[in-house]
């Protein structure tokens, strides 16, 4: 399979906001984008986006995952961003009625179709630099992926950064692409000196988030996490694997905590990263102040492997759903 996003299928979902109301959406050959090069998102960043999977079943069907949760969560960030809010409905049925178009290019698990809604402002106005865009395009697109990670889910290699930030507080919560373009640079420097996977953002000390993945620290009957605020990402992922944590026993301590607690406690205690690219993937070593730090034995541990394959067992049909997390297409 091709590298994770690079490849797409031949149709996409689209609907345009035309300042009163959201027009019918579209299920369309996929096709370039033609927009104003005056179009707002193009000089003020008025975007956000999310990104889920489908999952086809051995029954030939398709199921989506947190389709409505992921919908909730891409509404905030539009309201954040100041643009117009997606009707839910409409979404949604941009989405199922793409997936259900595209079913047969789903591949097997553990391979899904990455599903890409992106919000993007389009009013023609250079000088609306403080005032939002009252016109916007939204489209779904469809990506049959494989691991996010090549070569699997090995324990990945961390750069603490004990000082800079991945976003600013207001924005961190939103799904807005201007916060990975403020992890890019960090994070090619990291790879290139340190030869790490990503940056371990902990601001002044206080542990944080990646570039693009939720933290956390497992032992046999805990985990300890960030709590939620603005300055980060609500994970989906993060979400999944603290209510199968429950499930499962863990006493879930979602408390914040310094680099180093962390120093200190990756000791005894397994780190992951979680999302839903890179699902629950270990973290073997962290690199701090030049020195690399093995994360207990720097290997995989338990109970990462546990959490993840009962996440993994609802995706694929294996396990029943009690949550309610998958919507059937």
């Amino acid at each position: 399979m091709s590298q994770f996003g690079t490849e797409f299928c031949d149709h996409f979902a689209i609907a345009q906001f035309d300042g009163k109301a959201w027009q019918p959406a579209e299920i369309k050959a996929l096709e370039p984008l033609s927009i104003h090069p005056a179009a707002h998102v193009l000089h003020y960043a008025s975007t956000c986006f999310e990104g889920f999977k489908a999952y086809r079943w051995a029954d030939g069907k398709a199921r989506v995952y947190r389709l409505y949760d992921h919908i909730a969560r891409m509404q905030k960030s539009a309201a954040s961003l100041k643009l117009p809010v997606p009707d839910t409905e409409l979404l949604a049925n941009m989405v199922l009625d793409l997936v259900r178009r595209q079913v047969e290019d789903i591949p097997q698990p553990p391979s899904s179709l990455y599903l890409r809604p992106t919000l993007i402002g389009t009013l023609e106005n250079i000088g609306a630099a403080a005032s939002p865009s009252t016109v916007a395009t939204l489209f779904v697109l469809a990506s049959p992926v494989g691991d996010y990670f090549a070569g699997g889910a090995r324990p990945l290699k961390l750069l603490v950064e004990d000082q800079r930030s991945r976003s600013t507080e207001q924005l961190g919560s939103t799904k807005t692409g201007g916060n990975y373009a403020a992890a890019l640079g960090p994070t090619l420097a990291a790879k290139a000196e340190f030869g790490v996977d990503q940056v371990l953002f902990c601001p002044n000390g206080d542990v944080q988030e990646t570039g693009a993945a939720n933290f956390l620290l497992i032992n046999d009957d805990e985990i300890i996490t960030k709590p939620l605020d603005t300055t980060f990402l609500h994970g989906m992922t993060r979400d999944s694997i603290l209510t199968l944590a429950k499930d499962l026993g863990y006493r879930i301590n979602e408390r914040s905590f310094t680099v180093a607690e962390l120093l200190e406690w990756v000791k005894t205690y397994e780190a992951a990263l979680s999302g839903t690219a890179a699902c629950l993937t270990p973290v073997g070593t962290l690199v701090h102040k030049g020195q690399e730090i093995p994360v207990r034995d720097g290997k995989a541990g338990p109970s990462v492997e546990k959490l993840r394959t009962a996440l993994q067992s609802i995706q694929y049909g294996e396990a029943p759903d009690t949550h309610g997390w998958l919507t059937e297409v």
